[in-house]
């Protein structure tokens, strides 16, 4: 299994306040590559992108106050990944974190781009030299994020990951379409802000074996955090490209993470677990996955206050009976901007709802990012009662 590496980030969140977060829906067209999965016409998907960096940089409305910036699994085109880090580094404002997933790569450029940040992946480094001497695994494609850190002091911190769940491109006699399996998660501890969080790629939140599992990890490392800190979980990133984010295994996996059904997990009873998925006009080989992609949603404990809302941008429910509150988006290729709860669930007595969606913007024929009204959001509105979960 994966080792988790605990990471100081010098990061002065807002005490007491709410953070911000973005998630981009983004469609991602894929074809298979000699290193695993290429994007297809990357100069038109880094226009896409580019224009969610100049509104990030520009911070009309309240995007000034961004904290978290998701994109999805494999949408950065590598030939783009410097240019990505430069604008981060040259005109992101301080105290602010971007995940970004990116297309698939050679293990061996893997390497040379952890050598190139060995300062932050130092020990990721050691963890990848194994396999490198166990065999000839080098030509072996990488599935890989990103995490991009500017600190409160406007210092800029690479750390990279690699997906340690086998995909449906493994289904093959051929050695050449297996892909690399990561050796490592990070745990951010961010201080003063005492933020901790963690980001993972898409099947990474499911993957398990006959004796342990990715997420029992997680919340065994999670809880020795707690016991030996005081200090948990507080928020889990998810970036996917994924055609079945509400399969019957995530459904499991939720249930168990907030559920309490083995044992007291105080490490992260309090975690918010933010899905960023691709958008349904996701392709790969230019055929469309069964059902679509799409669904980006929200989970948080079941005793925050959540009201039943069903709207056409998004609603909110229980996951068909998981333990938690959701707050689940459409499948269209958008841009959610909303805000994590604060750690602790609210006072009963209150009726102010913790978690609030701020902006939704849609990608227009014109190529730029348009506001969605509020008419647009009401077709269709429903509003219920809280539903009872305690």
């Amino acid at each position: 299994m994966v080792q988790i590496i605990d990471k100081k980030v010098n990061l002065e969140f807002p005490l007491g306040h709410h953070l911000h977060c973005l998630i981009a829906q983004l469609p991602n067209h894929l074809r298979r590559s000699e290193q695993g999965f290429a994007l297809v016409e990357p100069d038109r998907k880094w226009h896409q992108v580019r224009k969610i960096l100049d509104l990030v940089t520009e911070g009309s409305g309240n995007l000034k106050k961004l904290h978290f910036l998701m994109l999805p699994e494999t949408s950065i085109p590598f030939a783009r990944f410097d240019e990505l880090l430069a604008v981060i580094d040259g005109s992101f404002r301080p105290n602010t974190v971007t995940m970004f997933g990116v297309e698939h790569v050679r293990l061996k450029v893997y390497r040379e781009l952890l050598e190139r940040f060995r300062d932050d992946n130092g020990e990721a480094i050691e963890l990848v030299d194994r396999d490198i001497d166990s065999g000839d695994v080098l030509e072996t494609p990488v599935n890989w994020c990103c995490i991009a850190i500017k600190e409160a002091t406007g210092r800029l911190r690479v750390f990279l990951e690699a997906k340690s769940h086998p995909f449906s491109g493994e289904e093959f006699l051929d050695k050449f379409h297996d892909l690399y399996r990561g050796r490592h998660f990070y745990l951010f501890r961010s201080k003063p802000a005492c933020f901790n969080f963690m980001t993972l790629i898409c099947l990474d939140y499911l993957y398990r074996d006959l004796y342990a599992s990715n997420i029992r990890q997680i919340v065994d490392h999670a809880n020795q955090l707690y016991f030996s800190t005081r200090q948990g979980l507080d928020t889990l990133f998810v970036i996917q490209c994924n055609p079945k984010p509400e399969h019957r295994a995530y459904h499991e996996v939720i249930s168990g993470f907030y559920g309490e059904y083995l044992e007291d997990t105080p490490g992260v009873r309090e975690t918010i677990t933010v899905f960023g998925n691709a958008s349904d006009e996701t392709r790969l080989e230019d055929l469309a996955a069964e059902g679509g992609f799409g669904h980006s949603f929200v989970v948080i404990n079941r005793h925050h206050k959540l009201a039943k809302v069903e709207l056409s941008e998004f609603a909110t429910d229980d996951f068909d009976g998981a333990p938690v509150c959701r707050l689940r988006f459409g499948s269209g290729t958008r841009l959610y901007y909303f805000n994590l709860p604060l750690h602790h669930e609210l006072d009963p007595r209150t009726s102010r709802v913790p978690l609030k969606v701020h902006t939704i913007m849609r990608w227009s024929p014109d190529g730029e990012w348009v506001r969605v009204s509020g008419d647009e959001m009401v077709a269709g509105f429903e509003i219920g009662q809280e539903t009872d979960r305690m």
